[in-house]
């Protein structure tokens, strides 16, 4: 049988031209009209519709909304597609087992990963190589452009297995930064203690990972007292709605840079060299922000759900208005890069792990945030919510203390910080670790719902 291999299925040197690197990115987008960066954007979004069409998924999912090819002339009738999300992939998954019926695989390789399947079976992930490499670009280039170079160490505390966290940054490095990269992985897969030493031993200047990890690995390099051998100058994570200060505090001065991404699109923002909101990659991605209960679009600076559109993939697995329950907003001012690319603030949590407790959304993910920077507690928790016999919804926050930490003082902490009263249970150094599963998990759990809905 005649099939291309890997490099042979798309042209490289076409793909840099598209979405440049390094240099030419910045001058690129620097110099570029928002009226230029539209007309890419829609001649892509007009060529991956092509595509989508031929995907059964999307016959179905846009049939029955008695939508026809005809119909969708360019971006501007984007909002006429319905979006869909995790849960439509999983029904396609049990309608037509194993791997669903969103992708539109030929001859060409694929690359397969699946989801944690922390919360249920675990969602495929396909890749064709024009896709996956310009997703490994996107994070490539990224990481050039807030710094990294040549003579960089990279530690990943990624995790690995079938996930694709840790693969694909991995590939981005190697592919585009030139940096040397170290695949430690998760707690699980390289011990804590091994992690640090590891730094120690091989140099290492920046960290990439889910910053709750990488806060703790900062705990173990104090213990083990591997400071005077680790100089870290950078940390590029998920930072969310945490104090960045208090992680380069505990990294005694390395920079931490933010950015956003999932794994069915890769990359969606990132910061840049200024560390001012999250630049949304326009070329590769187009972003809606829609309000979380109609579904319209929200005004620049009001939250809503991300929205993707990968504008690249048009190969084996299309991504046509994708929801990730994701929430942020638009900034409104001005960014000091001169880049063309619209901002947002970052991941300020999930809509579908929003819980409303006595007619108020309450976002767990923003305790965090609310609790940093005293001395007396570590960072970690988890949030349990309960039903009474009466029908009445709780909040219990549990916290790691260190000592001395007054419960009512947080209690009203947290009161003002999200809006209602909560109760507090502390408990010692470690103890959140079980129930938020940080040494095992890419993103710890911060909300254990207890009512049965």
């Amino acid at each position: 049988m005649t099939f291309p291999t890997y490099f042979e299925a798309f042209d490289a040197k076409q793909m840099l031209d598209q979405y440049p690197v390094g240099d030419a990115f910045v001058s690129r987008y620097t110099s570029m009209s928002r009226d230029e960066l539209h007309a890419i954007q829609n001649r892509q979004f007009l060529k991956l519709m092509q595509r989508g069409w031929q995907i059964p998924f999307y016959q179905r999912l846009w049939g029955a909304q008695g939508i026809e090819p005809g119909d969708i002339q360019g971006l501007a009738d984007i909002t006429k597609l319905p979006v869909y999300d995790k849960s439509d992939l999983m029904a396609s998954v049990n309608d037509y087992p194993p791997y669903g019926d969103f992708d539109g695989r030929g001859n060409n390789p694929v690359i397969f990963h699946t989801t944690s399947g922390t919360t249920g079976r675990p969602q495929p992930l396909m890749f064709g190589p024009k896709g996956r490499e310009v997703t490994n670009l996107l994070v490539g280039r990224m990481y050039r452009w807030m710094g990294l170079g040549r003579d960089d160490v990279v530690q990943s505390v990624y995790g690995h297995g079938m996930i694709n966290g840790g693969h694909y940054i991995r590939e981005a490095v190697t592919h585009f930064t030139n940096s040397l990269f170290l695949s430690a992985g998760t707690g699980i897969e390289t011990r804590s203690i091994n992690q640090v030493n590891l730094m120690a031993d091989f140099g290492v200047t920046c960290m990439v990972g889910f910053v709750d990890y990488v806060r703790k690995l900062a705990d173990v390099a104090e213990a083990e007292q591997l400071f005077d051998r680790i100089n870290l100058k950078m940390i590029i994570g998920h930072l969310g709605t945490e104090d960045r200060a208090s992680t380069e505090a505990a990294w005694h001065g390395a920079k931490a840079y933010d950015w956003y991404g999932v794994g069915d699109t890769g990359s969606i923002a990132g910061e840049g060299p200024d560390r001012d909101g999250l630049y949304v990659w326009e070329d590769a991605q187009y972003l809606e922000l829609l309000d979380i209960d109609d579904g319209t679009p929200v005004a620049p600076g009001e939250t809503g759900d991300m929205v993707v559109t990968c504008l690249f993939k048009d190969d084996i697995a299309p991504c046509i208005r994708f929801n990730t329950h994701d929430i942020t907003e638009e900034r409104t001012d001005s960014n000091a890069t001169g880049m063309v690319f619209k901002r947002i603030s970052g991941f300020k949590g999930r809509s579908d792990n929003m819980v409303k407790l006595r007619g108020i959304n309450i976002f767990p993910h923003a305790v965090g945030s609310i609790i940093e920077n005293r001395d007396d507690l570590t960072g970690e928790y988890v949030c349990y919510v309960t039903r009474d016999e009466k029908g009445r919804d709780e909040m219990k926050v549990v916290l790691e203390s260190r000592g001395g930490s007054d419960p009512s003082q947080l209690s009203e902490l947290l009161r003002k910080g999200i809006g209602i009263d909560v109760a507090i249970e502390l408990v010692g150094v470690g103890g959140t670790a079980a129930a938020s599963q940080i040494d095992v998990r890419q993103k710890p759990i911060r909300l254990i719902d207890e009512r049965g809905l």
